[in-house]
């Protein structure tokens, strides 16, 4: 089955031609290889390029080992562009090839190619692409499906869909596989074999419990408050160990890096200021978290949460967590909002309640809400399957399947 991914597809078709260099990441198995050789050299096709002006090289496949060199790649790149028409140059796994910069930047150089890579996500550094090809990369991140291209799968049963993706998560092969014992093996060894095993070779670490202990933590408590400092107590407490808030930091500088996970910043809104520790962090996949976890803390409301933490990234927003001062005669408070979202001259403050069985549990999720004193959209987003709707003091409640599956969930 294809599944389309029409938003990055979009991406790339906005980018032709514009002088930069396209590199395309995302967490290993998210579909980069697929949007590339597939679905955008199809597009390439469908509007009349030739075939000898798509110049495509997988470099992880064995066969093409020699080409990892700089020089034999180049030589069997260039005399292929044979004339002045646009060339579109493909490479997959870039990170491969040794002194890739140079060879990068050579071709990119021609006014009549455009050039496209892949990268691995442990690799090869997200903050890198700001300086190695020298101004010119310009970076399209891929997630996991969405909710909305989960569904295709499941096209008429979305409750069916929900129960599948929370569990198992938006890994394209994952979505695929026919069996849930298929599933469960894909993602718990991808875990083990692929992005555990390149973070400690690239990073060259050899305290690996540690490392397994602390994405133990985190997967734990994804969306719940935390900091290096108090992981690190709790390793010394828990289980004897010396490892340092530093330390902490930096391993987990190393997950981000490697896309796994995602941290998430507390923001004060009224003062407008961002605030230290501590932070949330949550997975880029849910299903990967519950693999980590062997599928036993599958609690829906903490992974629902995650899920929206991840559509508003894919959306384009910058998410942050929601600190509200709030004072009254003598008492003082800070209230949560679980997500502040914004991109450009948007903001959205938005609260994930899974169930409001009552008038006290609907006060209690809108109050941080109520307590932001600008007009800026408020939205609770609730598991019941409804549709939106809005209350006196303008805050909008919506069920998780309008939010997901709406593209203008957040402006309607």
């Amino acid at each position: 089955m294809i599944i389309r991914r029409e938003k990055y597809l979009n991406d790339l078709i906005l980018r032709m031609h514009n002088g930069m260099i396209k590199v395309i990441t995302g967490i290993s198995q998210s579909g980069k290889t697929y949007l590339l050789f597939n679905i955008f050299t199809s597009y390439l096709e469908s509007t009349g390029v030739d075939r000898s002006h798509i110049i495509s090289i997988q470099l992880d496949f064995r066969k093409n080992t020699g080409l990892r060199n700089p020089d034999q790649l180049l030589a069997w790149i260039e005399p292929q562009i044979k004339d002045n028409q646009s060339y579109y140059i493909l490479i997959d796994e870039v990170q491969m090839l040794d002194d890739f910069e140079a060879v990068l930047n050579q071709l990119s150089s021609r006014s009549n190619v455009d050039l496209y890579v892949t990268r691995s996500n442990s690799r090869f550094l997200s903050r890198d692409v700001l300086t190695e090809f020298r101004g010119r990369g310009d970076e399209i991140h891929i997630y996991p499906l969405t909710f909305k291209e989960f569904c295709t799968v499941y096209p008429n049963d979305k409750y069916a869909a929900w129960d599948s993706y929370y569990q198992y998560g938006g890994l394209p092969y994952a979505v695929l596989a026919q069996t849930e014992e298929q599933k469960v093996h894909y993602l718990t060894s991808l875990f083990e074999e692929t992005y555990i095993k390149d973070i400690l070779e690239r990073h060259a670490l050899k305290k690996t419990r540690e490392l397994d202990d602390l994405i133990n933590v985190l997967a734990s408590s994804a969306g719940s408050l935390t900091s290096p400092d108090k992981i690190s107590a709790t390793f010394k407490s828990k289980i004897n160990s010396s490892i340092s808030p530093s330390t902490v930091s930096l391993y987990i500088s190393y997950l981000e890096e490697a896309f796994l996970i995602k941290e998430a910043s507390r923001y004060d809104v009224k003062g407008r200021k961002y605030i230290g520790s501590p932070k949330k962090y949550y997975f880029e996949d849910v299903g990967l978290r519950n693999a980590r976890l062997g599928f036993r803390q599958t609690e829906e409301n903490h992974i629902m949460e995650n899920i929206i933490f991840n559509e508003l990234r894919y959306r384009g927003y910058s998410v942050d967590v929601g600190v509200v001062d709030k004072r009254r005669a003598n008492t003082h408070s800070h209230l949560e909002i679980d997500f502040v979202a914004n991109k450009g001259s948007e903001r959205y403050y938005i609260q994930s309640a899974f169930s409001i069985p009552d008038e006290e549990k609907e006060a209690q999720e809108k109050n941080s809400l109520i307590n932001v004193n600008d007009s800026f959209k408020k939205i609770v987003v609730v598991k019941d399957p409804i549709s939106i709707r809005r209350d006196d003091q303008g805050i909008v409640t919506v069920g998780i399947y309008e939010f997901l599956l709406n593209d203008n969930s957040l402006k309607d």
